[in-house]
């Protein structure tokens, strides 16, 4: 099934390529301050002495408090509108990250990572929320994957480029450098960032009080579509999240014995395997919206077999070749997580998406901190055995996919019903008036 125009929406178009340009520009520069310490986990540990669940914890506590403020964030983003929203935290999400470069204690690190968490929090959902304002609905499935192919860029920054001059130019040079990127981009945010096109302004809306958040909350909350996208999120995002965010290059050099440049290059193929699943997803969703289960349990079983592949592999080291499949595998886990977004979208209006975007946002970063926390108890308690450890991605996986199978079919009906009623009203609104004698 082919997305089709909807009436009122707005036209997209240059303009609203340029400013939505600009709201991705902070996502990726966000997702830069969020993945630098995947880059540096081992020289974090050094810089602050700390062991494996000590450096987990830095990454906790960010996606935490990320995951903790999406609900918020979501409220924030319909009442106050996107432009506001992403210049706090652009302010919050650099002033972390100037701190971080700045610490030398175990606790200020800490705390900066927990700012940086809380002003990353309130790009995503805000950058959503601009593509929905400035781009027709049918293309909704494009602008979400486009967006999320910004923050893959960002990744891309961090493995390549910051790895480089963490070690040329040392601790505090790299994290400033990044800090002023993101004072870069709250200045264009100032200057260019409109939160709609002229004459799409949303209807108005009552926000005063907790009976509107409760409102927006229940509301959002007892869609199925909401709760299917969730749990899609849940269950495709936390793998390669963890693996890139922080223990992926601990393992490919401590566990699998590869050097630092050769775990870097394998972190990178994560990257770009991200962007070109991602362009591949939003092509096909666009285009058939029936598509959207079948890739996203097609990524969870993927990455299932992955690991199921890696960890138990007989003898030592994997081969190369296995860790570049598995690396290929979630390169997927990102753009799937996408497709979360694409069940919530239909099953809300327009006033409450930023509400359901966090809720949906929630998910994977829920599952990234359970794995965090998870993978770093089972290396101090089995002496920094990998295998296991990263056993514990099994557990979420089938938690996931057992809520996903189970609300599948209440949301796809939903779904069909809304579809069903929007197109009979559309003929109406367009039918010829009858002419009279």
């Amino acid at each position: 099934m082919t997305a089709k125009a909807l009436p009122g929406d707005p036209p997209g178009g240059r303009r609203a390529a340029f400013v939505w340009g600009v709201g991705t520009l902070v996502y990726l520069v966000a997702v830069v301050h969020r993945t630098s310490l995947g880059v540096a986990g081992i020289d974090a540990a050094a810089r602050f002495h700390i062991g494996a669940s000590a450096l987990s914890s830095f990454s906790i506590l960010q996606v935490l408090v990320y995951a903790g403020m999406q609900i918020p964030v979501g409220l924030m983003v319909d009442r106050l509108g996107t432009k506001r929203v992403l210049m706090l935290g652009a302010t919050l999400f650099t002033a972390g990250q100037l701190a971080f470069a700045l610490s030398h204690s175990y606790g200020m690190a800490l705390g900066a990572r927990a700012v940086l968490g809380c002003g990353d929090a309130m790009t995503f959902v805000s950058v959503l929320r601009l593509g929905s304002r400035w781009f027709p609905a049918r293309r909704g499935p494009l602008v979400a994957q486009g967006a999320a192919l910004f923050g893959v860029a960002g990744n891309l920054v961090s493995t390549v480029a910051l790895s480089r001059l963490l070690h040329s130019a040392g601790w505090t040079p790299t994290f400033l450098g990044t800090a002023l990127g993101g004072a870069g981009v709250l200045v264009l945010v100032a200057l260019f960032l409109k939160d709609h096109p002229e004459g799409y302004e949303p209807a108005p809306a009552e926000h005063a009080g907790s009976a509107y958040v409760r409102r927006q909350i229940t509301a959002a909350w007892r869609e199925p579509g909401t709760r299917l996208g969730m749990w899609t999120h849940f269950t495709t995002q936390f793998s390669g999240m963890v693996f890139l965010l922080l223990w992926g290059l601990p393992y490919l050099v401590e566990d699998q014995g590869l050097s630092r440049g050769a775990a870097g290059g394998l972190l990178t193929l994560v990257v770009v395997a991200n962007m070109v699943f991602g362009m591949l997803f939003g092509q096909l969703i666009a285009r058939h919206h029936g598509l959207r289960m079948p890739l996203t349990l097609g990524v969870i079983a993927a990455t299932a077999a992955a690991w199921a592949a890696v960890l138990g592999w007989p003898g030592g080291h994997d081969p190369l070749w296995l860790l570049v499949v598995l690396c290929v595998v979630l390169g997927a886990c990102g753009p799937g997580s996408m497709i979360g977004f694409d069940f919530a979208r239909p099953a809300n209006p327009p006033e409450r998406f930023g509400t359901a975007s966090g809720i949906v946002n929630i998910g994977g970063f829920t599952a990234s901190v359970i794995t965090l926390l998870a993978i770093g108890v089972l290396l101090d308690a089995t002496g920094d055995n990998y295998r296991v450890a990263w056993s514990s991605v099994f557990v979420l996986q089938v938690l996931g996919t057992v809520q996903i199978l189970r609300l599948r079919r209440g949301a796809e009906r939903l779904e069909r019903e809304r579809i069903a009623v929007s197109r009979v009203e559309s003929v109406h609104r367009t039918a010829p008036a009858p002419v009279a004698d």
